[in-house]
């Protein structure tokens, strides 16, 4: 969280509330206390962790200031821990560029906290102001990029925004002999908040992919994937309209329910490859993702 006054704790920052206006509470602890029952908050206070938005130690008889904001830690829900690491590609010039592995989140929400890109990265690298300027689904693999340094955050981000990265994805599906590559598929992708799944549907298409065949064997085939837009799902929609569907997938053409921990059967997607003139040095850069695609 950029400007809490804590410091991150295991990769991750303080949460934060609001007291709100109107608030009955006399302090600020009989606020939190109301507002969240069962949490120890005496014993955060004991040990100083819990502040105001000033970075100033909240006492037991520190006043209820409606409006203004208190920060603490919160340890998240137990995560089932995913088995596969992060590589490092490269680090310097305030970036630091990964590949990642399938199954990890990229940044922490929901259900995914600790187990995330993001949270590892900021541990393990001791980065507290690393974060990824672009995003890999969970279920895809490869080549992510983030910066360390919150000044050079924009740049990165402006440069996805506009299309200026060369974008290369391999994909494993199925093969249909009626169905001729390479070409170009262009659709309308709308995603709803709060759905898991995205669709397409009729209208100026604001998604567009090529595709090619890179081999076959038998019923499957390796495919060559350059987006032009970065759609949620754009990928795996694409290649589920075209009838072969990327195998693994739980969500394209049918929803498929996961345990949680099950690591097995992953989408067999990756980012392969990130190409770019870098917005602020000029240099030509090329980070390529080592991780491959089981049949």
């Amino acid at each position: 969280m950029a400007g809490a006054p804590l410091p991150l704790r295991g990769g991750l920052g303080p949460d934060r509330v609001r007291m709100p206006a109107g608030s009955a509470a006399t302090t600020v602890l009989d606020f939190l206390r109301a507002e969240f029952p069962g949490e120890d908050w005496a014993g955060r206070i004991a040990v100083g962790e819990l502040v105001d938005e000033h970075g100033r130690a909240v006492g037991e008889l520190s006043r209820c200031q409606p409006t203004r904001f208190v920060y603490f830690y919160r340890e998240p829900p137990l995560e089932p821990a995913v088995p596969f690491e992060v590589e490092v590609l490269y680090r310097g010039d305030g970036l630091v560029v990964v590949d990642k592995p399938h199954f990890l989140a990229t940044i922490p929400r929901g259900a995914h906290i600790r187990e995330t890109v993001t949270v590892r990265l900021r541990r393990d690298l001791g980065l507290p102001d690393l974060v990824p300027v672009h995003r890999l689904d969970r279920m895809t693999a490869g080549v992510l990029l983030c910066t360390a340094d919150r000044a050079l955050r924009r740049p990165y981000q402006q440069m996805f925004e506009r299309q200026q990265v060369r974008k290369v994805y391999e994909a494993v599906a199925g093969f249909r002999e009626d169905v001729a590559f390479p070409r170009v598929v262009r659709s309308r992708i709308v995603k709803e908040h709060g759905q898991p799944t995205a669709r397409e549907v009729v209208g100026e298409p604001n998604a567009e992919t090529t595709v090619e065949v890179i081999e076959r064997r038998g019923d499957r085939a390796r495919y060559r994937l350059r987006p032009v837009t970065g759609r949620t799902h754009q990928l795996r929609l694409h290649m589920a309209s075209l009838g072969v569907p990327i195998v693994g997938d739980d969500f394209y053409p049918r929803v498929r329910r996961r345990a949680p921990g099950e690591f097995a059967d992953p989408l067999r997607l990756v980012a392969r490859s990130l190409a770019f003139t870098d917005p602020v040095s000029g240099v030509e850069r090329c980070f390529v993702s080592g991780r491959s695609l089981s049949w």
